[in-house]
């Protein structure tokens, strides 16, 4: 059974998504404050992790960091009560996969959690078939059976949103694709001017696999259109 950890210190909040998530066969744990939070991801291990951004102790900026920092990569859905595309932006720069801003329905919260989740957990039906189990870029290896990436001999830790993104792109190599494009594949839904997203999670894949951000080798931006990859 799927294991979610949700953090949240307000407690109906928490009721009401613990009790929706377990209706739809989740098992679920939970915390109220950042500290609690860190312990609990230790101690439970959880699959997956709804996070708020306003909480006592240690806000959700800071677990969510700290989480990336110790290359802790569960996938992570921030919510936030504030309507600010800033701290939206900076959520995802700090490795969070999604966010839903408040007030929001547990139906749509679930709806995001299957879609972030089937995304990452391959099925012996969806698993590629054997010609197709490694994309090869110069230095770069993708297995996408496994969601590993590696440079050379190196494995590069890919947030699952990152690895998504980046997979597409392999899927497509040479061809320009638009941020909205990009947007309706990996993210799964319409993020209508938040196309930002997009430019976000492609300068992290370029920090983790260029050798050079500001001349890359691998993830070209298209002036006016978006990106290609090239090998």
């Amino acid at each position: 059974m799927t294991k979610i950890l949700v953090v949240d210190d307000e407690v109906s909040i928490v009721k009401l998504l613990q009790f929706n998530l377990e209706k739809s066969g989740y098992e679920v744990v939970t915390a109220f404050d950042g500290m609690q939070a860190l312990d609990m991801v230790k101690s439970e291990q959880p699959d997956f992790i709804i996070l708020d951004l306003m909480l006592p102790k240690m806000d959700g900026m800071d677990v969510c960091k700290t989480l990336r920092q110790e290359k802790i990569l569960t996938p992570i859905l921030m919510l936030t009560a504030k309507d600010d595309e800033l701290d939206k932006i900076i959520g995802l720069e700090l490795g969070a996969d999604d966010y839903l801003t408040k007030p929001f329905s547990p139906r749509e919260v679930i709806a995001r959690v299957k879609a972030i989740l089937r995304r990452i957990q391959v099925t012996p039906e969806a698993a590629p078939s054997p010609e197709h189990l490694v994309i090869a870029m110069g230095e770069i290896r993708i297995y996408p059976e496994k969601y590993e990436v590696y440079r050379q001999d190196t494995k590069v830790e890919l947030t699952p949103k990152e690895f998504e993104l980046l997979l597409y792109l392999a899927n497509h190599q040479g061809r320009v694709l638009t941020r909205d494009q990009l947007l309706n594949a990996v993210w799964n839904y319409d993020f209508i001017g938040d196309s930002r997203i997009v430019d976000v999670h492609v300068s992290h894949l370029r920090e983790k696999l260029e050798d050079d951000t500001k001349n890359p080798r691998y993830i070209k931006t298209v002036r006016g259109l978006g990106y290609k990859l090239e090998g």
